[in-house]
């Protein structure tokens, strides 16, 4: 692989990249974008206009449609972008994109390689299907539990995120509250980590988005009661700095939702504070905490209680210090480089004939 490549990132049209506010995948095009950019790599971001980069940046769309007010399909506005992508693919070595399936037809034909990083669920709505019939296209996941039910998949690499977590705020000593980041949502575990804080009579402290009509239906039947009785104080959707304290103060920070996180950038952030995470044992989380070490994987409330117990033994600088160390941007990019490279390999072997 040569040294410095021209590269073209592509990032979905809904947020610009970074997000204002708490978004994972624009926030990890951002990351990844800025640290091949600081290593010499000549980077084409095609992003939504009110994107903010050092390098190239081609406006797909003007401007990001959620700031527009518009919620509905995204699928033409991601076909308009891969149609501005393929416009110019002759200037790439090499398109890196984040787009999901959509692009899959694209990263099928396109004269230039293409690799893929899949940031969502791969064993709901058809997607097993796509990736069955999609198998030339080059996958990366984000995590192995991720990329478990397809194990046949043209998968080049699994990488997890990487985050400037050194930046975050740290507290040595825990606090006196418990945490939860996220979306009012069922499948994020909110009737449980509420449950959990009550047993342990801890104030739980949620910063959250509610916009959507079954967030505000789950916020009402929820988690108003327990603002009412005590047990949460809420705090709505916060910027960064303001969230990132919230981590910082809390005893821990609760995961307890039976969804299986492909990645969930909330506790690595958690833990760059020296607060460890409580998590339900499924998805990504059980390699991203080291349980006894920067969390606790529980199975049950019984197991949460006694979690929250032992979150006090805990040594808040080794978490912070691991974090830093396993999901760093450096670590990150050293990754996509080799995937780049091995894609790039790939491509230039004799293809069979016929």
């Amino acid at each position: 692989m040569p040294d410095r490549l021209k590269i073209a990132l592509v990032a979905p049209p809904m947020l610009p990249v970074p997000p204002p506010s708490y978004a994972g995948t624009e926030r990890i095009v951002a990351t990844l974008a800025d640290e091949l950019l600081r290593r010499g790599h000549q980077v084409t971001l095609f992003a939504p206009g009110d994107s903010k980069f050092d390098g190239e940046l081609v406006p797909s769309p003007p401007q990001s449609l959620w700031s527009t007010g518009y919620h509905g399909d995204v699928s033409s506005f991601i076909n308009v972008t891969l149609a501005k992508v393929w416009a110019q693919a002759d200037r790439f070595d090499i398109i890196h994109s984040h787009v999901e399936t959509l692009g899959f037809l694209f990263a099928r034909h396109s004269p230039t390689p293409v690799i893929t990083t899949m940031h969502g669920r791969l064993d709901v709505s058809g997607i097993p299907e796509l990736l069955d019939e999609f198998d030339d296209v080059s996958l990366v996941a984000i995590s192995e539990s991720q990329r478990r039910w397809s194990a046949d998949a043209n998968w080049i690499a699994t990488i997890h995120h990487g985050l400037p977590l050194e930046l975050m705020p740290f507290r040595p000593n825990p606090g006196d509250y418990l945490a939860f980041v996220g979306r009012i949502t069922p499948e994020k575990g909110i009737v449980e980590c509420i449950e959990l804080a009550r047993s342990v009579d801890m104030k739980l402290r949620i910063a959250a988005k509610v916009y959507d009509a079954h967030e505000k239906a789950h916020f009402a039947e929820v988690v108003e009661p327990a603002i009412r009785d005590g047990t949460v104080e809420f705090l709505g959707e916060l910027g960064q700095p303001e969230r990132d304290e919230v981590y910082a103060g809390a005893l821990a920070t609760l995961m307890l939702g039976a969804w299986p996180e492909p990645f969930g950038l909330v506790a690595i952030e958690s833990m760059a504070t020296g607060t460890p995470v409580i998590a339900r044992r499924a998805g990504a989380l059980t390699e991203t905490i080291e349980h006894g070490v920067t969390g606790f994987l529980v199975d049950d409330a019984t197991e949460g209680r006694l979690a929250i117990e032992r979150a006090r033994g805990l040594d808040r600088r080794r978490v912070r210090e691991l974090a830093i160390e396993r999901f760093s941007p450096a670590r990150m990019a050293d990754e996509y480089e080799e995937a780049y490279a091995k894609v790039l390999d790939r491509a230039r072997e004799p293809q069979p004939v016929g």
